[in-house]
């Protein structure tokens, strides 16, 4: 087996396994875009007079089938090979002869790595802000349906005032929206073309048209000087899994309302019976444990961030391999999030809050303290501070 930076020796079993990690099952998700850096990379070299006609098409061309292939699960990353690049040189090569070898010119591992990995890193941020919507949507759906009927707001945990289905659901509507916002906002930082800058060094004696990668990949900008790509690493991953902490906040928060709601003791909803599991030993049980799960998801995806945040924190500058060890809590944070707004969105389409028990809590009189307490300041000119000693004496 033949890695990109082999030089002919044999790596030990155990050392390949540590330092490999779970780079070639994680990868998985990078060919593609791999593919398209690579497919660029290529373009860029022929433009500069580093590739013939003939080998820039046929890296093109092999590159495009690869990753069909590998789309279609005709093919994985094995553990020898490492990760998608060396997956990927190596078919190249043996399909296409030497001038797969040729498309590595003017590049590293490093700036290869990242390339993909901020290509990826956008559509994941596109699909996570997509998924964020989609609750407030169902939320706004919810609205629509059942917005009108009362419900009592609480604080510390007691009945403080009146509201209505409607305005609690669009309160977490407000802050979806807004996460939505932020994450749309997180893509600055990865959407900086890191090609050309090499192992941080760029490419001594070569004429590397980074603007031209940039301009077909689509990255907003070129990150330079070339020395502060690797110094760069885990901010735009650590930025998108903050922006998803921020999300699960608002998730968590919204399935321990709704957990709440479902006790018996206060019966406000009902939740679908598909969305709902059953107990091993009591037969009259409907238990709320995907709720539970996505307000637990909460500290995992929290986890995540710290992890990322720590792998780059006392590094010298350069790249140290202590980075390989971002991927792994960075795919775990964005898969959790988005599988926690798509059960979230499948339980709010199901839900519905129950009318009678809604007006029941809804009108007891002591939710109504405050709105008395003004109307006496409005009615009788005294001061709010007065106003409020009375009601509460009235309340006692």
């Amino acid at each position: 087996m033949t890695r990109l930076w082999d030089k002919g020796g044999q790596l030990d079993e155990t050392v390949l396994r540590y330092t490999a990690g779970e780079d070639h099952r994680l990868d998985s998700r990078l060919v593609a875009y791999d593919v398209r850096a690579s497919i660029a990379h290529a373009a860029m070299l022929h433009a500069a007079g580093y590739l013939s006609d003939q080998d820039k098409a046929a890296i093109a061309d092999g590159l495009e089938a690869l990753g069909k292939e590998h789309a279609a699960g005709e093919w994985a990353i094995s553990l020898e090979e490492e990760d998608a690049h060396t997956a990927l040189e190596r078919r190249l090569t043996a399909r296409i002869g030497e001038a797969g070898g040729r498309v590595h010119l003017g590049r590293s591992r490093n700036d290869q790595v990242l390339a993909a990995l901020r290509l990826y890193l956008k559509d994941a941020a596109f699909d996570l802000r997509r998924a964020a919507n989609a609750v407030a949507d169902e939320l706004d759906g919810l609205n629509a349906r059942q917005g009108r009927l009362p419900l009592p707001g609480y604080t510390h945990m007691q009945p403080a005032m009146p509201i209505s289905v409607g305005l609690w659901a669009c309160g977490f509507v407000g802050e979806l929206r807004d996460d939505a916002a932020g994450l749309a906002g997180a893509v600055r930082r990865m959407d900086r073309n890191p090609l050309g800058s090499g192992a941080g060094f760029g490419a001594p004696g070569l004429n590397i048209d980074r603007e031209q990668t940039r301009a077909r990949l689509g990255f907003a900008e070129v990150q330079a000087p070339v020395t502060s790509v690797q110094l760069s690493r885990g901010k735009a991953e650590a930025g998108l899994l903050f922006e998803c902490a921020l999300l699960m906040q608002d998730l968590g928060r919204l399935a321990s309302d709704l957990l709440l709601f479902y006790t018996r003791e206060f019966s406000l909803v009902r939740l679908a019976d598909e969305v709902t599991t059953g107990s091993s030993i009591m037969p009259q049980k409907r238990n709320p444990d995907a709720l539970e799960l996505v307000r637990g998801a909460g500290a995992a995806v929290r986890g995540c961030l710290l992890e990322v945040l720590g792998a780059p924190a006392s590094l010298p500058s350069g790249y140290q391999r202590d980075l390989q060890r971002i991927k792994a809590p960075l795919f775990r944070g964005i898969d959790l999030t988005g599988e926690s707004c798509a059960v979230i969105c499948r339980i709010v389409r199901g839900l519905r809050f129950v009318p009678e028990r809604c007006e029941e809590l809804a009108s007891a009189p002591d939710l109504r303290a405050a709105e008395r307490a003004n109307r006496l300041v409005a009615e009788q000119g005294i001061s709010f501070r007065k106003a409020y000693r009375k009601v509460a004496k009235q309340e006692e």
